[in-house]
């Protein structure tokens, strides 16, 4: 189920921005376009906006002045980021703290990043299995969790404990973590691995949000190394809108304990 709805008797709740790292390739912003859409179906009342670190358009800085220009004075900052690196702790902050000090009426809190969370492997899972790993036999199947991978080793230790607490429920032979850039395994490497390991069905599992070029470096290894299933990336999974808005209801609903109290 998704998490209650913001009393809508009680104070008008925060904007959420959505916060993504933005790219060059158009299928970046139709995915993140995507998630937003089905993010606001289910928060009713809730306004929700999409913005960009790079490449794309609105940046942080526009959308929050539109949200500004529009009257609104709170909002919640949800990182669309599957691990707490760089951007989460220092450009995401950065920008937020530029802007509400150019607008200091203006209250801005961010978020926790959405990964790791039990939703997003589940949403591995289901993707998998609807690129074609058929149920059975996790005795003999392998798995490669491809992160776009970072030089923050806070990050590659994230990918590292999901891997290995994905295998530990799933029952599969192993579940091997891989990076498209940054730190290593390749992809490549760890399909070659898995097989010699004595796996005889590997896949893919693309642990990245949305298109783009990292991603397409990952399904290039899978195909490469002869992966048997490459599941597409998480996207506008009904999983991921779910964290999402947990991610922005935890903060939300600390503002209303604040105010409840203060009153």
């Amino acid at each position: 189920m998704y998490p209650a709805p913001l009393d809508p008797a009680g104070p008008r709740p925060p904007a959420l921005l959505l916060v993504a790292h933005g790219s060059r390739d158009p299928r970046h912003a139709a995915t993140i376009g995507a998630l937003t859409t089905r993010v606001r179906r289910r928060l009713p009342g809730v306004r929700v906006t999409a913005s960009y670190l790079d490449f794309d358009a609105p940046s942080v800085h526009g959308a929050l002045g539109r949200l500004y220009a529009a009257g609104t004075r709170e909002v919640v900052a949800v990182p669309l980021l599957l691990t707490r690196a760089f951007h989460a702790k220092t450009d995401i902050p950065g920008v937020l703290a530029e802007v509400t000090s150019a607008l200091p009426d203006l209250t801005v809190q961010q978020a926790d990043v959405l990964g790791p969370h039990p939703l997003l492997t589940a949403a591995l899972e289901r993707r998998l299995r609807a690129a074609g790993l058929p149920p059975g036999d996790a005795h003999s199947t392998g798995v490669v969790l491809a992160s776009a991978g970072s030089s923050d080793p806070e990050a590659s230790a994230v990918i590292a404990e999901i891997a290995r607490e994905w295998r530990r429920t799933t029952g599969w032979c192993a579940v091997r973590p891989a990076f498209a850039s940054a730190a290593r395994p390749r992809t490549a490497d760890a399909v070659r691995d898995l097989r010699a390991a004595g796996a005889r069905r590997v896949a893919v599992a693309p642990y990245v949000l949305a298109p783009g070029r990292l991603p397409d470096r990952i399904a290039t290894g899978a195909h490469e190394a002869g992966a048997d299933v490459l599941a597409p990336a998480l996207g506008a999974a009904p999983e991921v809108a779910r964290v999402v808005i947990e991610r922005y209801t935890a903060v939300a609903g600390r503002r209303r304990t604040a105010q409840a109290a203060a009153a």
